[in-house]
C-alpha cells in the first residue's frame, strides 16, 4: 500500500495562542483521516522547505508587528539573497495568523510570511487566514471558515491526504480516548527525606524547575528553573486611594546572586496561585494532593517531548498543579469543552458542552467563557456531572504562564535591587462579575514583611540602553513611563561624570491628583540643572486628560511643543515609546509625522518615509503592551 502523505504543520508562538490554533487545524485533519506533524519553527529545519510537498504555517504577531521567537531563525534563513524565486517551486502552503487589529501592524508576521513564501516560488492553497483577537469570537472567527475552504482545496490538489473525503470526519471518541500525557504515581516510601519540612531556595527552585520541565504547557528551556529569586522591600501606591485606578511601585533586592541588567531590560514573574483556588480544583476533581507524581508524553514522538527532562523526579500532584497550571485565572479553550462533553454524565450537560465545542455555539461559548474570563475551576463547577482524568487536565488546562514587566530601575542608582511600576488589573465582567489580574494582584498582596521568595527571569526588551552622547526623546503615558524612569536616573548618573545630550519627556495620566506617577521624580530632574531641565536642553511636559472638559493626550503636547521635538530630531535623536498597545503607539506616530511635515517643510509621504527610516536605522523604538 502507498505511503499516505502527512500534513506538515509549522507554528511559531509567542504566548501559546498560535500552538492552541495549530493543534486545533492537526485535529480537525485527523478527523478527516489525514496523519499529521506538528512542529515549531525552531523545531524544523527550514533548509528542508524545498523538499516539502504541502505545508501549514500558523504563526502569531508580537509587540508591533514582529515575528514571535522561534521564528526568528526561521525567518532569517527565508530573507537570504542568495534564494531564487523558484526555491520553493512546488510546494504548497497556506498561512493562518494570529493578530489583533487594535494593533498598528495587525498580523504583519502572517502577511510578511506568505509574501516571501510566494516570492520564493511556493504555490498558496488558500488566501492567508487573519485571526483578529478584537473579533467577539477571537481567532477562531477567522480559523473556521479558513479550515473549511483549506480541506476542501487540498482535497482537490491532493485526494491522498483524505481518502474518503475531506468532510467525512472520524468518530471523535477514537481520537478523544487518548490524551497526550500519562502520569506515573510513585510510591511515598521516603517522603520525610525528599520532601525537607524547612525548604532552602535551592530547594524552590529545583521544585519549579522540575514540575515545569514535566509540563506540556510549551515553556522554553530557560523558563523552567528560575534565572533567580527576588524578595520584595517596597510595596507603595502611586495613585490615590479610591481613584478608580491602583498602580504600584515595588521594589525588589537580589536573594540569590545578582543578575546584571540594563535600562530597558524585562522582567518576567512566576506569579502564586490562589491555595484555596488550588485546594478546591483538587477537591472538586477527586485528586490527591500529596500523590507523587512524574509527567510524560504517551508518545515518543509528541511534539511536546522537548519540554520534559530524561531524568524525571517526582513531585507532589498539589506542587505541579500550583507551579504550572493556571486553575483559578485563565479560560480554557474551545478543546476543552470538547473533552468535557465526552465525560459529561448529565444529558443537559453533555447538551450544552456539545453545542459549546460546535461551530454554532462559537458565540455563545465566547460570551460564557472568554468575555467573562470562566477560569477552569468555575467551568467545571458549572459542569458537575464531568469527571475528568488528571492526564486530560493536565493537557487542557492552560498553562500558568509568567508575566512580564518593563524595569522601572538602572542598577547604577539601585545596585543589587529592580524596580517595577505595576497597574494592579481589575474589572467588571458583562454579568458584573469581579475579575483581577493574577500576578499584579498577587504582587499587590505581598507584605515586604514576610519575606516571600518571587521567581523571576530577566530578558532583554526592544527599548535598546542609549549612549549618554545621544539626544532622546521619550513617549510615556501611564505605566508606559516605566522604563524611562530607569532612562532618566541612568542618565543623570552619567552627566555627574560627563556632559551628557538633551532629553525630553511627554508623560500622560487622566488627572494631576490621582494618577501623576511618580510626580516628584520628574519635577526634580526637570529643575535646577536635571537632565530634564531646559538648562540641559530637556523637558518634561505633561497630558491631564480629565482635568478640563476637552481630552489633552500626549500627541496634543507633541504637537505643541513641535519646534523642540524637530530641534532633536534634528540633532539625530532617537524615539522611545512606551505603553498602551491600543490606540497611543499610532496616535504618537501620527503626532510625529505632522511635526516632521511641519517643521521640516515636507510633504507628508516625504514625513511618513523620513520616519520610516528612522525606525530602519534602530532609532525609533517601542514597546506596547495589551
Amino acid at each position: 500500500m502507498e505511503d499516505r502523505p502527512k500534513l506538515l504543520i509549522l507554528y511559531a508562538t509567542q504566548t501559546g495562542n498560535a500552538l492552541d490554533a495549530a493543534e486545533r487545524v492537526g485535529r480537525e485533519a485527523e478527523r478527516r483521516g489525514c496523519p499529521v506533524k506538528l512542529l515549531s519553527m525552531d523545531e524544523y529545519d527550514v533548509s528542508s522547505l524545498p523538499h516539502e510537498d504541502t505545508i501549514i504555517f500558523v504563526v502569531s504577531t508580537t509587540g508591533q508587528g514582529d515575528t514571535p521567537d522561534p521564528m526568528k531563525v526561521f525567518w532569517r534563513f527565508l530573507l537570504q539573497r542568495n534564494l531564487s524565486k523558484h526555491w520553493l517551486e512546488g510546494v504548497h502552503y497556506a498561512v493562518f495568523g494570529l493578530g489583533d487589529s487594535g494593533y498598528q501592524k495587525y498580523n504583519f508576521a502572517a502577511k510578511k510570511l506568505d509574501k516571501r513564501l510566494a516570492d520564493l516560488g511556493a504555490v498558496p492553497i488558500v488566501e492567508k487566514g487573519l485571526g483578529d483577537d478584537q473579533h467577539p469570537s477571537g481567532y477562531e472567527a477567522a480559523l473556521d471558515p479558513w479550515m473549511s475552504s483549506l480541506w476542501s482545496i487540498l482535497n482537490k490538489i491532493n485526494p491522498k491526504f483524505f481518502p474518503q473525503g475531506p468532510y467525512l470526519a472520524i468518530s471523535d471518541m477514537k481520537l478523544i480516548d487518548q490524551p497526550k500525557v500519562q502520569i506515573t504515581y510513585h510510591g511515598d516510601d521516603n517522603v520525610d527525606s525528599q520532601f525537607p519540612t524547612n525548604p532552602d531556595l535551592k530547594w524552590i527552585e529545583m521544585q519549579i524547575g522540575w514540575a515545569r520541565s514535566m509540563s506540556p504547557g510549551k515553556f522554553t528551556h530557560d523558563k523552567t528553573r528560575p534565572g533567580c529569586f527576588l524578595k520584595m522591600i517596597k510595596n507603595q501606591p502611586l495613585t490615590r486611594a479610591g481613584c478608580g485606578k491602583d498602580v504600584r511601585h515595588f521594589e525588589f533586592e537580589f536573594v540569590s546572586s545578582a543578575i546584571e541588567y540594563v535600562v530597558g531590560d524585562i522582567l518576567e514573574v512566576l506569579p502564586g496561585q490562589n491555595s484555596a483556588a488550588v485546594d478546591a480544583f483538587i477537591q472538586r476533581c477527586s485528586l490527591d494532593p500529596d500523590a507523587l507524581i512524574t509527567v510524560h508524553p504517551r508518545e515518543k514522538d509528541n511534539h511536546f517531548l522537548r519540554t520534559c527532562t530524561s531524568a524525571k523526579v517526582p513531585i507532589k500532584l498539589k506542587t505541579f498543579v500550583e507551579l504550572t497550571m493556571d486553575v483559578a485565572s485563565a479560560s480554557p479553550r474551545r478543546y476543552f469543552f470538547e473533552v468535557m462533553s465526552y465525560f459529561a454524565t448529565a444529558p443537559h450537560e453533555k447538551e450544552r458542552l456539545q453545542y459549546f465545542a460546535s461551530p454554532e455555539g462559537r458565540d455563545d461559548l465566547y460570551q460564557y467563557n472568554q468575555k467573562e474570563r470562566r477560569t477552569v475551576l468555575e467551568v467545571l463547577e458549572d459542569f458537575p456531572s464531568v469527571e475528568i482524568s488528571f492526564e486530560w487536565l493536565v493537557q487542557l488546562v492552560p498553562p500558568l504562564k509568567t508575566r512580564a514587566f518593563s524595569i522601572s530601575s538602572s542598577p547604577s542608582a539601585h545596585p543589587n535591587q529592580v524596580h517595577l511600576t505595576v497597574d494592579v488589573v481589575s474589572w467588571t465582567t458583562p454579568f458584573k462579575r469581579k475579575r483581577s489580574g493574577l500576578c499584579s494582584m498577587w504582587l499587590a498582596k505581598l507584605d515586604p514583611e514576610q519575606s516571600i521568595y518571587v521567581p523571576a527571569w530577566f530578558q532583554k526588551g526592544t527599548l535598546h540602553p542609549p549612549p549618554p552622547s545621544l539626544p532622546l526623546i521619550l513617549i510615556g503615558p501611564g505605566t508606559g513611563c516605566a522604563p524611562f524612569r530607569g532612562f532618566v536616573e541612568e542618565r543623570a548618573i552619567q552627566s555627574e561624570s560627563n556632559a551628557t545630550a538633551p532629553v525630553i519627556f511627554f508623560f500622560g495620566c487622566r488627572n494631576e491628583e490621582n494618577d501623576f506617577l511618580y510626580r516628584d521624580f520628574w519635577l526634580s530632574h526637570a529643575q535646577d540643572g536635571g537632565v530634564l531641565s531646559e538648562a540641559k536642553g530637556g523637558g518634561f511636559f505633561v497630558a491631564f486628560s480629565r482635568d478640563q472638559p476637552q481630552k489633552v493626550y500626549v500627541q496634543h503636547k507633541m504637537r505643541e511643543n513641535s519646534q523642540t521635538i524637530w530641534k532633536l530630531l534634528s540633532k539625530g535623536a532617537a524615539v522611545y515609546v512606551a505603553g498602551s498597545s491600543t490606540k497611543m503607539p499610532s496616535d504618537v506616530l501620527s503626532a510625529f509625522e505632522d511635526i516632521v511635515s511641519m517643521e521640516g517643510g515636507l510633504p507628508k509621504e516625504s514625513a511618513v518615509r523620513w520616519l520610516r527610516a528612522l525606525e530602519k536605522a534602530g532609532s525609533y523604538h517601542v514597546e506596547a503592551w495589551s
